[in-house]
């Protein structure tokens, strides 16, 4: 093996290792913002474009996915062209920005600081940032299970999905998929404006978390059965029985896998936008979640997130064999 496919190898540990020691620090240029930004200047441009909204809704996803595809495969072969440090230096900090393993625990981990010291209203405002329900009336288990709920959902979403993205395709798929996430998350809803131009963007979403959602209990479990007080063969069992017990078709499967290996029960009727969704619960008959829960929670993401880095390693290493 040449100098390049030694360091094509060790591209995915190189950006789970930066992701682990500086996460997501916000002097950093980050290209998740210039996609918010892509978005939000192109979508009106397709809509005057294209008289129907659902054919303009696809339009617009499908060109801003591709296209976020393309300037990355170009800037990466570019990088690769110049030398094989550099191309191992552009590669990694491209994946980098797709994985948010240390953001999502510090975010968490914030909120369980401050609901150790009892500063509920401060942990109510500190959610409010990462759901998108209403949190109001939120006390600390609700808040609590608010933030466990999360932390299992992006584990696939900021770590699972993007490293199986670049086992298959580099960076640039991994880049892709990020596109089509924040994508989801900014026009796919199911409200007035969104529900028929937003609909490619969450349709798209739920088809590139399909594997990775259901592969996801695998890896958890491993990773419960591998931290002392967690259950991993009650993790595979939740996910199994009530995986599809949620409104998106890939959400429930890590969230019931955290919820059988953390011994609590998930997900349940909230109120969004002032209106109450009745969702079934996830890991019925187990523990209600408290404060105490989120630092396990965080505890188990960090390992599954170890051991998707380890299996996307293995995925990579294969092809040089």
């Amino acid at each position: 093996m040449d100098l390049a496919g030694y360091l094509v190898w060790l591209t995915i540990p190189a950006a789970f290792c930066l992701d682990a020691l500086i996460g997501d620090p916000r002097w950093l240029p980050h290209p998740i913002r210039w996609m918010g930004w892509a978005i939000t200047k192109t979508e009106p441009l397709w809509r005057r474009w294209l008289a129907g909204e659902q054919l303009a809704g696809w339009a617009f996803a499908v060109s801003l996915i591709l296209g976020c595809w393309g300037v990355a495969a170009a800037v990466v072969s570019l990088a690769w062209q110049v030398h094989a440090v550099v191309g191992f230096m552009v590669e990694s900090v491209l994946l980098f920005f797709c994985l948010s393993a240390r953001s999502l625990r510090q975010a968490a981990m914030e909120i369980h600081a401050s609901l150790a010291i009892g500063e509920v209203g401060r942990a109510r405002s500190q959610v409010a940032m990462i759901v998108g329900r209403d949190v109001d009336q939120y006390q600390a288990d609700d808040i609590a299970r608010a933030t466990v709920e999360t932390v299992a959902e992006n584990a696939v979403d900021g770590v699972l999905s993007p490293l199986f993205f670049a086992a298959i395709g580099g960076a640039p798929l991994a880049l892709a998929y990020k596109m089509v996430n924040t994508l989801d998350s900014m026009v796919g809803y199911k409200n007035e404006r969104y529900l028929l131009f937003g609909r490619a963007a969450a349709r798209i979403d739920d088809v590139a978390n399909f594997l990775p959602a259901r592969l996801s209990p695998l890896l958890i479990a491993l990773a419960a059965g591998l931290t002392p007080g967690l259950t991993g063969l009650r993790a595979l069992n939740v996910a199994r029985q009530e995986g599809t017990h949620h409104a998106s078709p890939n959400a429930g499967y890590p969230e019931a896998a955290f919820a059988g290996a953390l011994g609590v029960r998930l997900n349940g009727p909230n109120y969004y936008h002032g209106v109450l969704v009745d969702k079934p619960y996830i890991g019925v008959g187990l523990a209600a979640v408290t404060p105490q829960h989120i630092a396990a929670a965080c505890r188990l993401m960090t390992r599954t997130a170890l051991i998707g880095v380890l299996v996307a390693w293995l995925a990579v290493s294969r092809s040089f064999l």
